[in-house]
């Protein structure tokens, strides 16, 4: 990346102070830790305001830095550059759409209540078999991590994969109008906050923000069998695309042939596809890659290599080998009631190890408000005894499923654990695991079971 300064201060509007005389930024960086050379530093407010940390980037090498009027020190300006705005934020915002639009790639945005980073991962991996890509690093999804994976995308990108999260009305448009995509897909309509959202309506409405800065010429991928979805999509000038399992109506079909512990394999009309992790749901998000990739005009022999070659962000149905050699699925990064519901349908028809168990270690999900009962109960009709041998659960929602699970499990083993209680949860794991078992382990991140998984596969 490079940007002269006069760029700078005339796309940001702010007023440029100091005496070097640097031309260009090289890069643009809000964490004072990771700031190198030649970059723009940007104070944002955390749990410490990032002001306090300006001489910090300026010693790391950062040429310039943005800065609130009030934070202004005129020793600061010493062989640098300080660019007085109000809101630091919004001038990185501003700044982030001015290079979209130098850059000017294709712009892919994906949204939904569950699987918006694997279909980021699956349409990245299929453009990139073509196209010079980049897409969101991690889970940079919102609004300082859309403009930050913007402003990080190299000069020569063709294609952009923006993941764009939210959990409030009207953050997804503003993500939509920074990032002005081409095409965009809604992966599902869930139940995630619907704490803020009120219902699953509000929660598709808030998904179909993703259309207010969609190219009037471009397409919206979306599944055909979410009924709350085409009153709002009807009369778009967009291009409609549908996706599902087996169902004819949809522009683009897939049925499963082979699934496994780490592969699902899975046919379009006449073609094979292959991909490196199980779940029928991890299929419908490679038919939205698959949709992208024929809209981009990627061939098929490459759209089906670039799935083949899938690599995901990490803790998201990730496999990890525990220290005694059983196998975790580690789905820990973040949880809501139709994933969680999926994946365990999807686990209970794994074949087991000779000798082994299927266990469930399942952490409360967050951002429900008053739905929170109703919606972990419901998942725990996913919990069937024929189909899991040891059920654990973490935290102050799932006492409501250990308590609605005690008669059918009476023969099972049935444990709960308060948040208190991680240490014991952890020591009960380890007493209770055996090499040949496998073991799902799923919940909101700020569960932290992503700590359990971790030292159940630490060698000592």
């Amino acid at each position: 990346m490079k940007l002269r300064i006069q760029e700078v201060v005339k796309v940001t509007g702010g007023t440029l102070k100091g005496t070097s005389q640097v031309t260009e930024i090289t890069g643009v960086e809000f964490d004072s830790r990771k700031v190198a050379s030649g970059e723009l530093f940007v104070p944002l407010e955390g749990n410490r305001d990032g002001h306090e940390f300006l001489t910090q980037a300026k010693e790391s090498g950062a040429v310039a830095t943005l800065c609130r009027p009030e934070f202004f020190d005129e020793k600061l300006a010493e062989d640098w550059l300080v660019l007085l705005v109000p809101n630091p934020l919004e001038a990185m915002q501003k700044l982030a759409s001015y290079y979209r639009a130098k850059i000017n790639p294709t712009v892919i945005a994906i949204t939904g209540s569950n699987g918006k980073t694997t279909t980021k991962d699956m349409v990245a991996s299929v453009l990139s078999t073509t196209y010079l890509t980049y897409k969101t690093q991690g889970n940079y999804n919102n609004d300082i991590g859309l403009p930050y994976t913007i402003l990080h995308m190299p000069e020569q990108t063709q294609m952009l994969v923006l993941e764009m999260g939210m959990n409030h009305k009207d953050e997804i448009t503003e993500l939509s109008k920074m990032g002005l995509p081409d095409i965009a897909a809604i992966t599902l309509v869930g139940e995630s906050h619907i704490e803020y959202l009120g219902s699953r309506q509000g929660i598709a409405e808030a998904k179909m923000e993703i259309v207010d800065g969609l190219n009037p010429d471009g397409a919206l991928i979306v599944p055909v069998d979410e009924p709350l979805l085409p009153p709002l999509y009807d009369g778009l000038p967009q291009r409609i695309e549908t996706f599902g399992l087996d169902q004819r109506e949809a522009t683009i079909s897939a049925t499963l042939t082979k699934e496994a512990a780490t592969s699902t394999e899975f046919k379009v009309q006449d073609v094979m596809y292959h991909i490196p992790v199980l779940g029928s749901y991890n299929v419908k998000n490679a038919l939205i890659a698959i949709k992208v990739g024929e809209l981009c005009q990627v061939p098929t022999p490459a759209i089906q290599q670039g799935l083949s070659q899938l690599i995901l962000t990490q803790n998201r149905s990730e496999w990890v080998e525990a220290k005694n050699g059983a196998q975790l699925l580690s789905d820990v990064y973040n949880a809501n009631p139709t994933a969680m519901s999926l994946v365990l349908d999807t686990f209970a028809k794994l074949t087991l190890p000779k000798g082994g168990r299927r266990i469930a270690v399942l952490a409360d999900m967050g951002e429900l408000g008053e739905h929170s009962q109703e919606l972990h109960l419901q998942v725990g009709e996913h919990l069937l005894p024929e189909n899991y041998d040891v059920i654990f659960l973490y935290g102050e929602w799932m006492k409501e499923v250990y308590n609605q699970l005690q008669e059918d499990f009476a023969e099972q083993a049935l444990y709960h654990y308060s948040l208190t209680e991680k240490e014991e949860l952890l020591e009960q794991l380890n007493q209770t695991i055996q090499s040949n078992d496998l073991v799902l382990l799923k919940g909101s991140n700020s569960m932290n079971l992503a700590e359990i998984v971790r030292k159940l596969s630490e060698k000592d």
